[in-house]
């Protein structure tokens, strides 16, 4: 992000996808290299966001789709602004796991609202605020839920959407790096996690 001494990393995919895995590995790497990391997520990165996890993911009625996109544009200004920035100013990595690119993909294309729209809303709530590498673990929507019926964990409420839906969200997620190949490192997230973290970390050790 212009302006900082950190390096921001974000990572991206649908609910299966190895983001998880992706960032231990790499956060396990960084610090093995002597970096400072700060690790952090969206929605939930601060106190305040913790709560409108709760709302987002977890509330068991409906929730307007515009709602539920403000919620998450909310969480991400004060997480950029108590969390992310005063990170990179301190000159840590951050690894982040998701940031705008899924609300675009989620509220944008996945509850069919207007994608500009909903990118515009999160870069004005975090005075423009991109990172400066953003990891996209693309994988099939079908063996994605394979992986989460594997996990034998409770959905919530975005994990627990129809296929549709994430078919939706994955051709968006794809579209987005399309458009800015420059900050977009796309994978295979089939592939095997050393395969992947290899990858990440040829990128990121073009940045540091």
């Amino acid at each position: 992000m212009t302006g900082s001494t950190g390096l921001w990393i974000t990572l991206e995919g649908g609910d299966g996808s190895g983001k998880t895995t992706q960032a231990n590995l790499l956060e396990a790497w960084l610090a093995d290299a002597g970096r400072r990391v700060l690790r952090t997520r969206e929605p939930g990165g601060s106190d305040v966001g913790q709560l409108i996890r709760d709302i987002v993911l977890h509330h068991r009625g409906d929730i307007a789709p515009r709602a539920e996109a403000l919620l998450y544009a909310a969480d991400r200004a004060h997480h950029v602004a108590t969390v992310v920035r005063p990170a990179l100013g301190r000159g840590d990595v951050v690894i982040q796991d998701r940031y705008l690119d899924s609300s675009v993909a989620y509220q944008g294309a996945g509850r069919v609202l207007d994608a500009a729209e909903i990118r515009e809303l999160s870069l004005w709530a975090t005075e423009g605020a991109l990172p400066d590498l953003t990891v996209l673990l693309d994988l099939d929507p079908t063996a994605a839920r394979a992986r989460l019926d594997a996990d034998d964990k409770p959905f919530d409420r975005l994990e627990a959407e129809k296929a549709e839906f994430h078919t939706r969200v994955r051709e968006s997620y794809l579209a987005l790096a399309d458009a800015e190949p420059e900050r977009f490192l796309v994978l295979d997230a089939a592939a095997s996690p050393s395969e992947i973290a290899d990858a990440v970390r040829a990128r990121v050790s073009s940045l540091l």
